[in-house]
């Protein structure tokens, strides 16, 4: 019996406003952060692509 989900949930936590680091870090951090971001939404896209084929 197939099993079909209905609803998904995905929550993610970026930056930490706790986190004691330069400026400088900062601006090459961020970008880290949006390569790392975009690599999680492609996965998830491609999973729900994959998902929707079936």
């Amino acid at each position: 019996m197939p099993l079909e989900i209905r609803e998904l949930v995905i929550k993610a936590s970026v930056g930490d406003e706790k986190s004691s680091s330069s400026s400088n870090s900062d601006a090459s951090g961020s970008t880290s952060d949006e390569s790392t971001i975009n690599e999680i939404v492609e996965k998830v896209l491609s999973i729900i692509k994959e998902k929707s084929e079936r």
